[in-house]
């Protein structure tokens, strides 16, 4: 059995229309990483799992619970199992490294003051990051605020770990160090990684297994040598960059983030 399961999933906001039938498995200790155009609801799947957004239909299950229709009091066990690294990181300004890094600890855990301290301080120095607790996010780089994010993430020593677009605006070097920093989290802690990108050289050096969604549903899963050498014309476009040839930039965002 799968770890994770969307089966039949529709989501849709309004008259938009993100997910048609949505259909894909996850298994345990895979890093599986998820493409596809720009408003093809990519952000979509890691918030229904997460309990941010809801599936209209369907079926979304974790470790063999279905999840979809939990209240926010029930999904809170849920949330103690899943790590998840936002877009931007999404790092609370008014707050010190270390109480960004410790948000997590304190709202789903009772640890004292002191576990908690241990914690921040280990998940930094697993990120590149000590001794920065007393810093401020204004300070530290777009690639830093990334780690400080997935510091936040480790602390609460998550069985799965999702990342939301991890390389977007990122240069080269600090994007390489991030990649390195997902396959090495990944060994260290033994989790299960989710990967949301539009970068294809990051989600073949990061991946075990590559998704694409397309228009609602899932139209590609295959290792990353079956991904280098699919036919599928909308996956090799994909790869090498190609533009759709019916799809126009407001087509595409009829499908959500």
């Amino acid at each position: 059995m799968a770890l994770i399961e969307f089966r039949n999933v529709r989501k849709v906001f309004g008259p938009k229309v993100v997910y048609e039938d949505l259909n894909l498995d996850v298994h345990a200790g895979e890093s599986l990483t998820i493409i596809g155009g720009s408003g093809m609801g990519k952000s979509v799947m890691l918030k229904m799992l997460v309990g941010l957004l809801r599936a209209d239909g369907g079926t979304v299950r974790f470790d063999g619970q279905e999840i979809h229709q939990k209240t926010e009091h029930e999904f809170t066990p849920i949330r103690r199992r899943i790590g998840m690294l936002f877009q931007g990181a999404a790092l609370f300004d008014s707050m010190s490294i270390h109480d960004n890094v410790a948000y997590g600890l304190r709202e789903h855990f009772q640890f004292s003051e002191g576990e908690i301290r241990d914690r921040v301080a280990d998940a930094l120095e697993s990120v590149g990051l000590p001794g920065t607790e007393r810093q401020w996010p204004a300070e530290l780089s777009g690639g830093q605020r990334k780690r400080a994010g997935l510091a936040r993430a480790l602390a609460i020593r998550p069985e799965v770990l999702l990342y939301d677009e991890p390389t977007t605006g990122l240069d080269p070097v600090y994007t390489e160090r991030i990649n390195q920093l997902i396959t090495s989290t990944r060994e260290r802690y033994r989790v299960t990684s989710i990967v949301v990108t539009h970068d294809m050289e990051s989600a073949f050096q990061v991946s075990d297994r590559i998704a694409m969604i397309h228009k609602g549903f899932v139209i590609w899963t295959g290792t990353v040598a079956e991904t280098r050498a699919s036919e599928d014309r909308r996956v090799r476009d994909f790869i090498e960059g190609v533009a759709p040839e019916t799809d126009d930039a407001a087509t595409l965002l009829r499908y959500g983030g």
